[in-house]
């Protein structure tokens, strides 16, 4: 595996690949398909439908606790065969609060490797979602000392990637995206002219799976199953 020098620019996703994110929408969708308990539909039935709901409602709110929210609502209204109750809908939302009362855990290795990296690279958090949200999170993690600048997108498509490029003044050749997800991290990036790192995390969200592009000459597209395998790379 390639060692590259000092300097790069490593551009970091945060959910799933700092720190634990989706078993905790996974905990709660368990939850609200149990409640719903219907029986006509399979659980799987009811999670296909929801994953539909959720893309109608991301594109119209955007990412983030409230969206999802919004979604488990609107799903159980869809789907329930008898009228839904305002008692059910505030056990519904409470299925979503609990996300948010959950401890930031960050993956392992990962404090340890970010503070390894920032000695000799330069360090920028790229995420998508609600803004405070994501702001928040970073802030409980402890990591924001390890970074350099705060990227918080509405979405993280070629243009993004291409407007962060251009605004921090990054130099493609020696800058990478480093995240979980084939749809935000890593496909979009590589049509940026980024060079990519994939982090698999097992329980990266359905709505983020996509197959890996390759990289496009002159780019490199690095796999790896560990945040703490970096510090071979960088």
């Amino acid at each position: 595996m390639p060692r590259f020098p000092a300097g790069q620019t490593l551009l970091i996703d945060a959910d799933d690949t700092l720190w634990e994110n989706n078993i905790y929408f996974e905990r709660a969708i368990a939850a609200f398909i149990s409640f719903l308990d219907h029986k006509e539909y399979t659980p799987s039935a009811v999670r296909q439908t929801l994953n539909a709901v959720e893309r109608e409602t991301i594109l119209a709110h955007g990412y983030g606790l409230s969206s999802f929210t919004q979604s488990l609502v609107d799903c159980f209204e869809r789907l329930s065969p008898a009228p839904v109750t305002d008692e059910k809908r505030e056990r519904i939302r409470g299925f979503a609060q609990s996300i948010a009362e959950q401890e930031i855990e960050l993956l392992p290795g990962v404090a340890e490797t970010l503070k390894e990296l920032a000695a000799r690279h330069h360090l920028i958090v790229m995420t998508k979602g609600n803004h405070a949200e994501q702001a928040d999170k970073l802030a409980r993690s402890g990591l924001a000392p390890y970074f350099a600048a705060v990227e918080i997108a509405a979405e993280k498509d070629p243009a993004t990637y291409r407007a962060v490029i251009a605004r921090h003044e990054l130099k493609p050749h020696t800058s990478w995206m480093i995240g979980n997800s084939p749809k935000s991290d890593i496909n979009p990036a590589l049509a940026a002219g980024l060079h990519a790192v994939f982090l698999f995390h097992k329980d990266t969200w359905v709505l983020e799976h996509a197959a890996v592009d390759k990289a496009p000459e002159g780019q490199h597209l690095i796999e790896l199953d560990a945040f703490a395998k970096l510090r071979e790379v960088f």
